[in-house]
């Protein structure tokens, strides 16, 4: 199994609230801009220069660390049943994974969070691959001691997460929470393409032992 980070693992409402505070913007009025550009199917980071046109995410990250404000996430933004769920796999005998879009900080902090509850921790950034690029995919199967058919890809886009890893001969989990699960879930494609809907992430040890009692 391998798990993506924001807003799998991740609760982002208080990093983008710090964006949103970084800009000068109140925190509504963004996450209202946030919630808007997704749902036209836009690029989350045009979110960005709606208010400040031609801002560099990248630099403006690096901007931020200088200004002793860098982005951060800790225990405190993990979601509830990401502990339990992890605990409850590793006892199943599962093999678990961590990969998603994130920075070479976000790594690091990653790292930390979760050493000895993970098989594997890999970013975008450590990877020069970004999802939803199939590059992103194959190195997560050439990451993971199974076939592409045996892994499980958790993560809370339809675009991002489970379009390109059901493409990369994956089984997929699509958890609704966050702003693109909470606007994607009613689609014909989040409702037909995964090989689960789950609620919370404790709901995947029993229904991964049933799929593989079935012999699927």
């Amino acid at each position: 199994m391998v798990f993506d980070v924001g807003e799998c693992l991740v609760d982002e409402t208080r990093e983008y609230g710090t964006w949103a505070d970084w800009l000068g913007v109140p925190r509504h009025t963004f996450a209202a801009m946030f919630g808007a550009v997704i749902a036209q199917g836009r690029d989350y980071r045009e979110t960005f220069q709606e208010f400040r046109p031609g801002f560099d995410l990248y630099a403006e990250r690096e901007h931020r660390a200088e200004a002793g404000q860098p982005e951060h996430f800790g225990e405190d933004d993990l979601y509830p049943d990401v502990r339990p769920a992890l605990a409850q796999l590793r006892t199943d005998g599962l093999w678990l994974g961590i990969a998603g879009n994130q920075t070479v900080r976000a790594g690091t902090i990653l790292r930390e969070l979760f050493t000895g509850d993970v098989d594997l921790i890999g970013t975008s950034d450590d990877w020069g691959a970004s999802k939803p690029a199939a590059e992103f995919f194959v190195r997560v199967a050439d990451a993971v001691p199974y076939a592409a058919d045996e892994i499980l890809y958790v993560g809370d886009r339809v675009d991002n997460d489970i379009r390109p890893a059901a493409a990369a001969g994956m089984h997929t989990a699509l958890i609704r929470r966050g702003p693109w699960a909470t606007i994607q879930w009613d689609t014909q494609e989040a409702e037909k393409l995964p090989t689960f809907r789950v609620e919370s992430l404790t709901d995947l040890p029993q229904l991964i032992q049933g799929f593989n009692a079935r012999g699927r």
